[in-house]
This record gives C-alpha cells, structure tokens and sequence, in this order.
C-alpha cells in the first residue's frame, strides 16, 4: 500500500526526527494501530479525531459539563492559555471543554473545543471555570497524513477542495490510524485507511497534497511548512457548520468538527495538560455509524465525481467568460468602424457638394443671402457672446467697490466692550456692584460716542444709497440674461480664464471678420475689373477671358468660407466648454456683487443703530432715566383705589340700612363706575410708562431694575409686559359665571366697554408663582407676535391676590362663541368650519414656533368669532404640558388624546394636529355616529366627504408624524375663492339676534348649563 515502508525499523530504532521536530517513541508508538472516527478537519492533510474507544468518555462529559457550567461563574481577568474551562457552542447551546487559543479583545477570545478539535470566537461571557475533576486530556487528537505535506503557493480554491475532499473521507468514519510520530506540539504523524482505502494516496492522486521531499542526512520525509496566511482570510469566512442538525449522527452527538472551520492555531503540549481521568472503555461497532468499506468507498467515488464534476463546470463558465469578453471587443470595434464609415461618408458629401457644378446663378443668390444674414447679425449688439456684460460688470464692480470703512473696527470693538458691560449690569444683583459696574459703563460710553461720532461724519461722505441702487440695477440685468447662478467659492483663477477666454475669442472674431471683408472686397473688385476690362468693347486694353475667368471659383469659394465662418461664430451657440467659463464667471460677479451689498447693509444698519444711539445719550449721557412719572402714577392710583374701597363701603352700608334712598345708592353708583374707569385708565398709563422703561432696559440701560427694585419693573419684563400689581380683585364689579365655573370660580366684569373674564382659583406659591408667569409670559410673547393674526386668545392682564395666595388671569370673555355651544344651537356649515378651523390652525402654528404644547384643544377652548374667525383659547398655567395632557377629553364619543399619548409617550406638536384633527371631522360630520378602531382612531374612509377635507383629515389622523400645522394652513380645503359661498339670510338675522342677546343681555345662558357642565368650561 502506499506510503507504506518510509520507516524502516532500523530508522525506527534509532529515532528519526524530522528537523528536530518529529520524536520518536520506537518502543511504545510506532506502527501501533488506533480506530479513530473523524471530526474536524483543518485542511488536505490535517484533522482531528477521536478515539472510538472513548466513547463513553465523551457521554459522561456532557452530563457533567449540562450539570455545571450553566450554575459557574464567568471567567475574568487574565485568561490561562493552558487551562480547560467550559465553552457554550453557539450553533447549538451545550457545554463543551475549550482552551483559549487568543485574546483577541477585552470581549472575545479565540478558543478550541479540545474533544472535537474545531475552533470559535466567543464572549467572556460565554466562557466559565470548570471544577478539577474535568481538568484531564482532550478525547480528540490531532493527526497529519504520513508522507505527505500540503504545495507551497497552494490557491484558496484548491485548499478549500482539498479540505472538503478529506473530509468526505474522514469525517464521521471509523479509520484505522497507523501511528509514525508525533509532533512536539502533540500532532500524530500517520497513515490513515478506510477499509481498502489509503486515504493519504487518494488525497495525492487528486493533487491536494505532495509527497514530502527526503532529507539527505536521514533519508526520510521532511515536511514543508505551508504559509498559513495565504488561507486565513478564506478560513476567517467560513461558517460554522450547524452540528446538532446532521443527517445519519452517530452516537457522538456533541460538536463533530467541520469541513470548513478556521484555520487552527497549534499550541506546544495541547493534548498533555490537565490529570488523565480513565474510563471504562466500551466499543463501537461499525455499525453505529452505517458505514460498510464498499457503500463507503462507493460514496467517496460519487464525491470524487461531483467534484470532477464541479471542475468541468468552472471549465465550462471561463471560457464562456472569455467568449463573452471576445464579443464585447468586437462589437467595441465594430462600433468604431461604423463611426469611421460615417466620418468618411460626410467627408465624402461636402466633397461632393464643393466638386459638383453648381450654376453661378445660384450660387451668387445663396451667397447674397447669407450677407444680407450678416448684415443684421453685424447691427445687433453680440457683447453677450463675449461676455462683454461681464467684463462690464466686473469694471463697474472694481472702479466704485465700497471698502470697509475704517471707522467701522474701532467702532465694532468699542460696542462690544460697551455691550460686554451692559450685560455685567444686568446680571448684577448688588447696589454697591452695579454702582461700580456702571461707572465702567458710562466711560465705554464716552469712547462710544467719539466712536459713533466718527464713524458717522465717514458714512456721510460715502454715497451707500448711490452704489446700492447701481448693484442692485446690475444684478437685476445680469440675472434677466444668465438666470440662477449656482453657488461657489470666491476665486481669482475663474476670472484669470474669463479673461484669456475672452481675448481669444475677441481676436479671434477679429481675425474671422476681416477675413470676410478682404474676401467680400476680392470679390466685388473682380467683378468691377472684370466688367470694364472684359465686356467693356470700348476699352482698347483686352484679357484673355480664362486668364479673368479662371479665378472666379476661387474667390466665391473663398468669400462664402469666410462669411459662412462669422455666421457660425454669431449665430451658433456656445460649447459646453464656454458656457462653464461664462458661468462661473457670471457667478463670481454675482458673488461680489452680494458680498459689497451685505457690507453696504452691514454699515447701514450699524449707522441706523449709532444715530439712535446719539439721540438717547444725549438725553441721557451720565444719567439713568427718571421713574418719576410711574411713581406719580402709582400714587394716582394708590388714591383712587382707596377712594373707591370707601365708595363701596359707603354703598353696602346704605344697601344695608332699613331707610335707604334709592337715589343716593344710583349717584354713589355712577361715582364707583367713574372711580373704576380712572382706575383703569390709569392702570394702561401705568402699563404704558412701564413699556417705555422696558425698551430702556432692554436697550440702554439695564440697571434699571437694579437702581429701582420698587417699581416692579423686573417681574413686568419677566411676564413680557402681562404682571400688573396695581389691578385687584375687590376692585371689580365683577358676577359670579356659574354655568362656566365647572372646573374654577371665573367671574364677569365690564372693562372700559368691554366684558372680560377673571379667571380665579390659579393657587401658587412662591415656586409656582414664577413659573405660572414665565408661561403666561411665553404665551403672552407669542400672540404679541402678530396680535390679531395670530389666531389665539389673548391675554389681557395677569395679577396676584394680596390677601391669599391666589393668581388671576383676565381674558376677553366670548358669550356662547365655543364650538360646543355653537354646535348645540345653530352648527355651523362645511364652509363656516374650514374659515374657523383655518384660524385655530394657524393658532397652532403661532404656539408651536413659539415652541409652545397646547396639550388641552377642545370643543370647549375653541372659539368660533363671528362664525367665521377661529381662535384658540389659553390653557391652564399652573399646570406642566403632560399635566394638561393626562385630561381624558372628549368631542361625542370621540376621544382628543393621541394614540402616542395613551401609549405614555410626551405630548409633541403631532398630539396637538390629532386633537385639531378629531376635531374637524366632528365638525365635518356632526351628529354622525364614529366608527372606532381598536386602538380608538376614527375611521374617516366611512363618511362622505369633499376630497380635500377628506384627504387632510387622513393626514391629521394618520400620518401626524409628517405634518405640521404650517402644512396644514397650506391644505386644499382652506384655498376657498372669495365670493364662493352664498349666505343664507333667514340664518344671518338669526345669528345677529342671537348675537345681541349674547353680547347685551346675557340672559339665556343657563340654558346651556347642563350642556357645559359635562365638558371644560370655556376657558381651560
């Protein structure tokens, strides 16, 4: 058999090394006989298998290791490479005995399962100690094929089918192993059988391996290293077979190895660490594995032929390959003859066209009407095609290019310095400080106003108005020429090009166009000489006629060359080469031209901002602005309201006496109502002298509420002009709104002509206080934005109580404006509710820019003004927005929370649109019945409505997400053309009459009673 007398027992005797790597043990090891069974194979000439005797071995180590590792600790620390812990396979999640092989990270190791031979990357976690008593030799050996050694310069695709080959051989099969030595590092050297088979000679007769060259010193085999690099990459892809899932498993039913595993990474001494624990042995008959020597041998010629097979097919598929390459050459070619063929065909027909004999006639009219064409083109201005406009531009830009003035640093750096130390003093909270603090001030200031001064008297010399208008003028033509620029950088090189561009165009135009002229001249000189000289019978001097005539084709030819090449440079458009030029240069000049007039605002508004600054110095150079007037007006007030608390005590006591006078009660009425309007008017004096501090404040003179602390002018500018200390509640006439007070007490009073609402009942405290303003302050700031066109409620003053720790709010009080109440009386029409809800979208859109969650949009918190005006109502300020949110409210039987806000998430911008949008499609559908998904979204498919309400309403309720309310301002169903809607007048007198009642009389409001009391009142 192959392979077979290599040793002799003479070399066996006297033991053999191979270079000092092989050893022998002759007494002990030598052609002794093991029946392995295969299971991991590393490459065509390398595997691990276990010794069928130990059967029983590995049974008891995976009960051991089940009832173990899973209640062990997980390794930390360093890890001993020559220490057996337990390994969970991640193919199948048992327990197998592993050694670490490398650390390749803080988190993975590189370890092999020694009773099977294959190897894995694992977590530490995945790692544990196992006790002493499992601390004993592997099952598994490692065996390399006698006489054998793997090519050097191997490709990754023979390894791989040399691998898989052996193992066809050798996996799962009994085999006889006939030992020759062994490495240092524990390798069986040794010849393996399979039934009749040599399985080192079938792996040779199919190239995967080599006979190992014989050394000359000892005659033997010595084998070649093989670069284990050139197949990492290859052994790093390959999958970890899938163990627990093969088809035919024997008894061995833990990991079996694998075809296509890691390469392995040998460690000296691998088989010989830990205690040898010994088992009874029990055999296996060949049997248990189904394996019979001819089925087998019949299997591994099957393989063999699919492997052949294999070969044929990658034959088959290059040369198909090369075929198809071959092809694609070809048809490349081809393609280039035929644009060859076409070349010479045009080359061929101008050939042809200038050859062929064409009349005199007709060529004298073709030619007088392209000059008759030139003669137009050389009327018309062409400064376009050269970028003369350009070149224009940029001299204009160059000749009058406003520079920063020099003024300006200085002036820049000493209004930082003056800004830095007004917000030192704002930030002061000590007299003695801010004293200081302002002192600094007032010197940055002086050096501030000879700054301004300065910078002044430069702008007033400088023509800003002049230079703007001139830009903007040419921006205005070179855009109606080039349209869009497209952005760049600022580069000299770009107009270096324009400029080589446009003199080589220029001269060569020049050149074209006197070319022309000579030739039109020739040409009408010929025909001068040739009609005197020639047909001329009265002139004595005489040419032969095919010495005048024989120049003729040469010069037309030559006239309609020259005057067909300054047609086509006028006429025909730029090459994609020109226009890149002309384009980026037309940027830059528009680049230049914006940078000049940002630097032309820059100084405008820098000039805007010094003359103002002028004017309130010198008011105010030195000293801080008096606060004299609002102390007056507080001490106005301070009497009147006392005057009127005696006036109301004056008329109780007469309500109250047995013998009063009706008379008497009427005339101190109408004095408390002139107290109360003197009240008011000086309340908005008060709160206009405060406006007139705060802009001071905030722009000059921040020290203001330092100097000052008695006038409260700190908390006004905190509540952005809201807070008011001087308004009271015993100072109002105000009557109890009991249907309105479901939630809170909210009074009614009358406020210089107009009903307002006091909201009561805001309980705070110190804490609460402050954050209660910063909210209505934030709200407050947001409506002031746009006022009217802001779509919300406004706010119209907030105050505390002196005598208990309570918080009013006054609001405009709209009777009977909710859409609650609206709905229940005279429901407005499709037409009404889009103007309305138009107007609470874009109440939405003024809170969420504000960065502001409503959290509490309802039919009761939405007013209806006029039919036609919609606005959104305040909200509770005492109370954080999930707060607001965690009301269960409700439209119908329609729930106004979100999904996402049932599922606990934050209130966002899209839980408001959702509470908007439920609220449309009630108003859409009125009195309809909703049909309800299960996670409580209405079904808007099953109404019949227009497709554009339809269509927002599917995005309000589904798809929030994308939406916002300024898309939905936007929507379709909002652009309704004016005058398309006809009013119904029997409901227009309705409405005004119900309208009059409401805002006059107030008497049939508790008709409503019932109906507000199960829903908010009015105001949230």
């Amino acid at each position: 058999m192959w392979g077979q007398g290599h040793f002799s027992k003479t070399s066996a005797a006297e033991g053999v090394s191979f270079s000092g790597i092989v050893q022998m043990d002759e007494d002990t090891h030598y052609n002794k006989v093991e029946d392995v069974v295969g299971s991991h194979v590393e490459d065509a000439v390398t595997f691990w298998a276990q010794n069928i005797n130990r059967n029983k071995d590995i049974m008891k180590i995976g009960c051991s290791l089940s009832e173990v590792c899973p209640l062990a600790n997980s390794v930390f620390g360093n890890l001993d490479t020559k220490k057996i812990y337990g390994g969970l396979f991640s193919e199948d999640k048992c327990w197998y005995r592993c050694k670490v092989l490398k650390i390749i990270s803080d988190e993975k190791c590189l370890v092999r399962y020694i009773d099977y031979g294959n190897t894995e990357i694992l977590n530490r976690s995945d790692i544990v100690e196992i006790p002493l008593e499992l601390q004993f030799s592997s099952v598994a050996k490692k065996y390399r094929l006698w006489g054998l050694q793997i090519p050097s310069g191997q490709e990754v695709t023979q390894f791989d089918q040399g691998r898989t080959f052996l193992g066809s051989l050798i996996f799962e099969k009994e085999i006889k192993m006939r030992i020759k030595a062994t490495y240092q590092d524990g390798t069986v050297i040794a010849q393996a059988e399979y039934g009749s088979v040599d399985i080192g000679e079938e792996v040779a007769k199919k190239g995967f391996a080599e006979k190992c060259k014989l050394t000359s010193s000892t005659n033997v085999c010595e084998e070649k290293k093989s670069d284990p690099g050139q197949f990492a990459l290859r052994n790093l892809k390959s999958p970890i077979p899938l163990w627990g899932h093969r088809s035919n498993q024997s008894t061995f039913s833990r990991p079996k190895g694998r075809l296509s595993g890691r390469l392995a990474v040998d460690f000296k001494n691998e088989n010989d660490s830990g205690n040898h624990v010994t088992f009874p042995k029990e055999s296996l008959a060949v049997g248990d594995f189904n394996l019979g020597s001819n089925v087998s041998l019949a299997k591994i010629k099957q393989d063999q032929k699919l492997i052949e097979e294999n070969e044929k097919l990658k034959t088959e598929k290059d040369a198909l390959f090369e075929s198809y390459k071959a092809l694609e050459l070809k048809v490349d070619q081809t393609a280039q003859e035929l644009q060859q063929e076409k070349a010479a065909t045009m080359d061929l027909a101008k050939h042809l066209e200038r050859t062929l004999k064409i009349p005199v006639g007709t060529r004298m009219k073709n030619l007088a009407a392209k000059v008759e064409i030139l003669k137009e083109i050389r009327h018309v201005s062409i400064n376009v095609r050269f970028g003369n406009d350009l070149s224009d531009a940029l001299q204009v830009l160059d000749e009058g290019c406003l520079t920063t003035p020099a003024s300006l640093n200085e002036l820049e750096k000493i209004w930082a310095e003056y800004n830095l130390a007004q917000e030192k003093i704002q930030t002061c909270q000590n007299v003695n400080e801010g004293n200081i603090l302002i002192a600094k001030r007032n010197e940055v200031q002086q050096k501030l106003c000879m700054a301004v001064e300065v910078f002044i008297l430069e702008i007033d010399e400088l023509p800003l108005n002049k230079r703007l208008k001139t830009l903007q003028d040419l921006s205005v033509s070179l855009e109606a020429v080039y349209g869009q620029a497209k952005e760049g950088t600022n580069s000299e090189e770009i107009l270096r090009k324009f400029y080589d561009w446009k003199c080589d165009k220029k001269q060569e135009f020049t050149n074209v166009r006197s070319e022309t002229n000579a030739s039109l001249q020739r040409l009408i000189a010929w025909f001068q000489k040739t009609l005197k000289v020639v047909f001329d019978l009265s002139v004595e001097e005489s040419l032969t006629s095919e010495d005048t005539i024989s120049n003729i084709d040469e010069i037309l030819e030559k006239t309609e060359s020259s005057v067909c090449k300054e047609l086509e440079i006028s006429v025909i458009e730029h090459g994609d080469a020109d226009k890149e030029i002309i384009l980026n240069t037309y940027s830059q000049v528009l680049q230049k031209i914006r940078s000049e007039e940002s630097l032309i605002a820059i100084v405008q508004s820098k000039y805007k901002d010094s003359i103002e600054f002028k004017k309130q110095i010198i008011e105010c150079l030195n000293k801080s602005p008096s606060v004299d007037h609002l102390l007056s007006i507080k001490k106005i007030l301070k009497s009147l309201k006392a005057r009127l608390r005696w006036k109301l005590v004056e008329k109780n006591n007469l309500e109250e006496s047995d013998e009063h006078d009706g008379s008497e009660i009427e005339k101190i009425k109408q004095e408390i109502t002139q107290l109360r309007n003197s009240v008011f008017q000086e309340i908005y004096h008060e709160r206009e002298e405060y406006e007139k501090l705060n802009t001071l404040a905030q722009k000059w003179f921040p020290e203001l509420p330092l100097l000052h602390p008695e006038i409260g002018l700190l908390k006004y500018m905190n509540s952005g002009g809201l807070f008011t200390m001087s308004l009271e509640r015993d100072l109002l006439d105000a009557e109890p709104m009991k249907e309105l007070s479901s939630k809170r007490p909210l009074v009614c009073s009358e406020v210089k002509g107009q009903i307002i609402l006091i909201k009561k009942g805001y309980s705070v405290d110190v804490d609460t206080e402050a954050r209660v303003i910063q909210r209505a302050a934030t709200y407050h700031r947001a409506w002031r934005e746009a006022k009217e066109e802001s779509g919300l409620l406004p706010l119209i003053f907030l105050f505390l109580c002196k005598s208990d720790p309570m918080a009013y709010l006054m609001v405009p009080y709209y009777p009977r404006a909710n859409l609650s109440a609206i709905q229940a009386s005279m429901p407005l029409t499709l037409e009404e509710a889009l103007k309305v809800m138009k107007g609470v979208a874009q109440g939405l859109h003024t809170l969420h820019k504000a960065d502001i969650i409503h959290g509490s949009l309802h039919q009761n918190n939405v007013f209806a003004l006029n039919r036609e005006q919609g606005i959104v109502g305040d909200f509770d300020f005492t109370k954080s927005v999930s707060q607001r949110t965690s009301v269960n409210m409700m439209v119908g039987d329609l729930s106004l929370i979100s999904p996402e806000l049932k599922m606990g998430k934050p209130a966002s911008p899209s839980s408001d649109l959702y509470a908007y949008g439920c609220l449309l499609l009630w108003l859409s559908v009125q009195n309809q019945e909703f049909e309800i998904n299960e996670d409580g979204i209405p079904k808007v498919d099953q109404f019949h409505l227009d497709d554009n309400v339809k269509s927002l309403l599917s995005s309000l309720i589904y798809s929030r997400s994308s939406m916002t309310a300024e898309q939905v301002l936007k929507a379709e169903c909002f652009l309704i053309p004016k005058g398309k809607s006809v009013t119904n007048p029997e409901k227009e007198v309705e409405y005004v009459q119900c309208k009059k009642e409401e805002e006059f009389k107030l008497e049939n409001l508790n008709k409503y009673e019932e109906k507000t009391r199960n829903g908010e009142a009015d105001f949230d």
